[in-house]
């Protein structure tokens, strides 16, 4: 991979100890740190002012947040690209960042060279994904291309998506400690989609609900 040297990037956290760790992190790393801002509005006014080659943006931020952010940036900064640097891998915000342009979700748990080398692979034109964020993605797509045709529609139209995932998770036979770790949810969680599948299904137990499953695909 080709090593962008000068790079010009924006950082935004609303913690200035973690700004001024990524500012060195990323001067070292070869980029060209123009700007930080602590909130989302700051972030867009100087995103439109400096028009920085990338956007390193944390998602939680008081007041407008890093995904109320990100269109804004890229209204702001068509030519810019935006990856996100946060704590939270939850699937929810993985794919409203996907949808909202974002070239990159990165976790604050990757090792420092890591994010650099990431960094200089958007720079370049490709995407980056922490390994664990782009297992969960992979793992949507897989369960996404089974359920168009893997569960009915009378019975994947009374349950909500995660139950639906559960339930083919299930009828490959993984266990509740399995099912919680593929979906990154605690066990008790796992259980209550159980419960409420059930539940919608009218069956008593797991074995009752694939049962139903397996007659209904025919």
């Amino acid at each position: 991979m080709r090593v962008s040297m000068g790079t010009r990037i924006l950082v935004v956290d609303d913690h200035p100890l973690t700004r001024d760790a990524l500012a060195s992190l990323l001067a070292q790393g070869g980029f060209e740190v123009v700007g930080e801002a602590a909130e989302g509005l700051e972030a867009v006014e100087l995103a439109s002012e400096l028009q920085p080659d990338l956007v390193l943006l944390d998602l939680s931020m008081p007041g407008v947040d890093g995904l109320a952010t990100l269109p804004r940036l890229r209204a702001a900064c068509s030519a810019c690209e935006v990856v996100v640097l946060t704590a939270s891998g939850t699937e929810e915000n993985l794919l409203a960042a996907i949808r909202g342009g974002a070239a990159g979700y990165l976790l604050k748990s990757e090792p420092p060279e890591r994010i650099v080398t990431f960094l200089h692979g958007v720079a370049n034109g490709e995407a980056a994904l922490s390994g664990e964020v782009a297992r969960r993605l992979l793992d949507q797509v897989r369960v996404g291309g089974r359920r168009g045709g893997g569960v009915p529609d009378h019975i994947a139209g009374v349950l909500s998506a995660r139950e639906v995932e559960v339930l083919l998770l299930l009828d490959d036979h993984l266990s509740t400690d399995d099912i919680a770790k593929r979906l990154f949810i605690s066990e008790h969680t796992v259980r209550s989609h159980v419960k409420s599948l059930l539940r919608k299904l009218n069956v008593s137990s797991r074995r009752e609900a694939l049962e139903q499953l397996a007659y209904a695909r025919g």
